[in-house]
């Protein structure tokens, strides 16, 4: 039996950098606060929890004074910030360029939208980390679509300025785009619409879908590997479905069933941009016991 694992899955840039700076604070310190899951993925924050990440949620992060906190690739809103400063916080910033970049282009978005009289809207998961730290740049007045039944929280006779979670897919954002083209378009009465469609899709994520179609095509079963957590892993592991019905979604290796490789000859390992190479190589370890 053949198992590989894909080259081309694993940590992005952003997740890579969070934890090497986790890790270099950890080496000189017992501990070190995390806010929030440093990445979507339990094996992972457990094993940095083992070396002394701590973990703590934004209620608990108000309460702290004179330490050291890690911010994750995410990022945060501006009040995050703000509560640094007041409480003698020192941040440890790994927020990801890519979204550094994007927050900024939505403030700015958000300053010029606002004097029309229009409206930002994020295509992302409501809730989502990224999506918090998108919202804090428009004074909490952006509106969050997650699919099309979302778009009747859109007033479609206003201006509007469209952005996209960097991590979502990219058919689904122009499937967005198009429908509130189309409906701005109906609403006003004219083609001459006020409309601003930002496709803030981060490319290492979205090069991904294609490699991956490419990768499962390959193999008889595909095992991949997430975290519950993760929308990019939900996403991609729905891509991997759509390529190779004998695709099965796991967190860690107790979650391997022996039944699904009895009559495989090539096995594909793969995994979201949260998932740890070293949890897929784990993984595959158990999948060749699994098959003797």
């Amino acid at each position: 039996m053949k198992i590989e694992i894909d080259s081309n899955s694993g940590f992005c840039f952003g997740v890579v950098n969070a934890i090497q700076l986790a890790e270099m604070e950890l080496d000189r310190n017992e501990t070190l606060y995390c806010l929030g899951d440093i990445v979507h993925n339990s094996a992972e924050v457990e094993r940095l929890n083992k070396k002394g990440l701590v973990t703590i949620d934004h209620e608990q992060f108000k309460t702290l004074k004179n330490c050291k906190v890690l911010l994750r690739a995410h990022g945060e809103p501006p009040e995050t910030y703000e509560t640094a400063i007041k409480n003698n916080i020192q941040l440890i910033d790994a927020s990801c360029p890519v979204v550094l970049k994007l927050q900024n282009n939505i403030k700015l978005g958000f300053d010029a939208i606002l004097k029309k009289g229009g409206q930002v809207v994020i295509y992302g998961k409501e809730g989502h980390a990224e999506v918090n730290g998108l919202v804090g740049q428009t004074n909490d007045k952006a509106i969050v679509i997650g699919e099309i039944e979302d778009l009747d929280k859109i007033d479609f006779t206003k201006p509007i300025n469209l952005f996209s979670q960097t991590t979502k897919n990219i058919e689904g954002f122009y499937e967005i785009q198009d429908e509130i083209k189309k409906r701005m378009i109906a609403a006003q009465g004219k083609e001459d619409i006020e409309f601003i469609a930002n496709d803030t899709i981060c490319r290492q994520v979205s090069h991904r879908q294609p490699q991956l179609r490419e990768f499962v095509k390959k193999h008889d079963v595909i095992v991949f590997v997430s975290g519950q957590k993760s929308s990019n892993g939900k996403m991609l592991y729905q891509v991997c479905k759509e390529e190779n019905p004998n695709t099965y979604f796991v967190s860690d290796v107790d979650e391997l069933n022996a039944d699904w490789f009895k009559n495989a000859n090539s096995i594909g390992i793969c995994g979201a941009t949260s998932s740890p190479r070293w949890l897929m190589g784990k993984i595959a370890k158990n999948i060749e016991i699994l098959s003797i």
